[in-house]
């Protein structure tokens, strides 16, 4: 990826990161507010999809997950292909520390929310919710408490984070996949043929991905598959080299063109209607559950120690270098802004617990919302802390330069 679009796609993700706080914040007013019954009835309220003999009724908050989201994890599915074909995780070199990490903060937060909910109590189907990254939050918080940290650090954590991304994407097609339609299922794998195949052609309108991609959509929907992954595998169809010398390839146009609106519109509507909890649940049962303890642990402790840990590991044995100029402590804040789970979290929590158990779901939101602020809060703490010692050092070392002739 080069500077230029590292440094575009950095900026929006940090004003989303704002956005998306904001979005949460006020549902959960909403959600203790007067107003309680009508956010909990917005999110609720059923509507029906048709089109010919397909009939689907869900609420509100289920077609955010399944509708809107969707172009979310297209978008996701673009950049992780950019990624590997012009980006970071195309150079080996590059990609070994990123990746590595990645593994460690699924792996070892999956292993202490286990260990939190082996016992009475215990939900084991649980596990896959803290394993997940919030890119927009986790960009956010290294904007703000580090702003002038070195871009190496910031490309490390984008790329880890999209690594981490791809890993959820797994996860959610190979454990949240119940019932198969294989008719419908071979709809949409004919229309994926089609949109690869319209790939090759030159001078493919856009109208016409978009409408295939539809098509992918509502086949997978009906499928029984989860429709984040009609998203990610529509996106592994749209070609990336350009049409013609000097233009732009379709693929960056589309990831540029529909980002600001994912981050701007789509994932704040997630929050929102994701988000909001009411107080009432805060019970002594809820807060001290397994789940909620083992989501929260999870993100906080496993996080910090699954990246960072993978991170030590690969550069001690030779197998990476650490970000260019960057220190052991600045790594290790980043470490910790994984563990904001979050938007992904949520998701993915939402997709564990039967939507039908409440307590489950209150579990769920505090266990991402606690996790993720410990995280946010004392990353931002420490990579501002070397911030300032970046700072300091820089303005002793320029006040210790002899004065040039008067």
């Amino acid at each position: 990826m080069s500077r230029k679009i590292t440094l575009a796609f950095l900026k929006t993700e940090a004003a989303s990161g704002i956005i998306l706080a904001l979005a949460a914040v006020l549902a959960i007013l909403l959600a203790n507010s007067p107003w309680a019954d009508s956010y909990f009835g917005l999110i609720k309220h059923p509507l029906t999809f048709q089109a010919g003999d397909i009939e689907i009724t869900k609420t509100v908050l289920k077609w955010i997950k399944d509708g809107l989201m969707t172009i979310f994890f297209f978008v996701v599915g673009l950049e992780i292909k950019h990624e590997i074909l012009r980006g970071e995780l195309s150079n080996p070199r590059k990609l070994a520390l990123p990746v590595l990490g990645a593994v460690g903060g699924m792996v070892v937060p999956a292993v202490v929310y286990l260990a939190f909910n082996l016992g009475p109590g215990g939900a084991l189907e649980g596990w896959p919710t803290p394993v997940a990254t919030d890119i927009a939050f986790a960009l956010a918080a290294l904007a703000i408490a580090g702003p002038r940290l070195p871009m190496a650090l910031r490309t490390f954590l984008l790329t880890l984070a999209i690594a981490d991304d791809l890993g959820a994407v797994v996860l959610i097609a190979t454990l949240f996949t119940e019932q198969i339609d294989l008719v419908a299922l071979g709809g949409a794998g004919f229309v994926l043929a089609l949109m690869a195949l319209a790939g090759r052609w030159r001078g493919a309108p856009y109208g016409l991905f978009a409408v295939l991609a539809f098509l992918v959509w509502a086949f997978t929907l009906e499928s029984g598959v989860n429709a984040s992954i009609a998203g990610v595998a529509a996106a592994m169809t749209i070609p990336i080299e350009p049409r013609r010398p000097g233009e732009t390839g379709m693929l960056k146009q589309m990831m540029h063109g529909l980002h600001p609106y994912v981050a701007y519109g789509v994932m704040p509507v997630f929050a929102f209607a994701a988000a909001g909890f009411s107080f009432g649940d805060l019970s002594a049962e809820n807060l001290l559950s397994p789940v909620a303890i083992g989501i929260a642990a999870g993100l906080f402790i496993g996080k910090q120690i699954g990246v960072f840990g993978a991170a030590v590991l690969a550069i001690r044995l030779g197998l990476a270098r650490r970000p260019t100029d960057s220190t052991w402590l600045e790594i290790y804040g980043c470490a910790l802004l994984c563990g904001v789970g979050f938007t992904m979290s949520l998701f993915i929590g939402a997709l564990a617990f039967d939507a039908d158990n409440p307590t489950a779901q209150s579990a769920v939101r505090l266990g991402v919302i606690g996790g993720s602020i410990l995280s946010g809060a004392l990353g931002m703490a420490v990579l501002a802390w070397s911030q300032k010692v970046r700072d300091e050092l820089g303005t002793s070392a320029e006040a210790a330069k002899p004065a040039g002739p008067g």
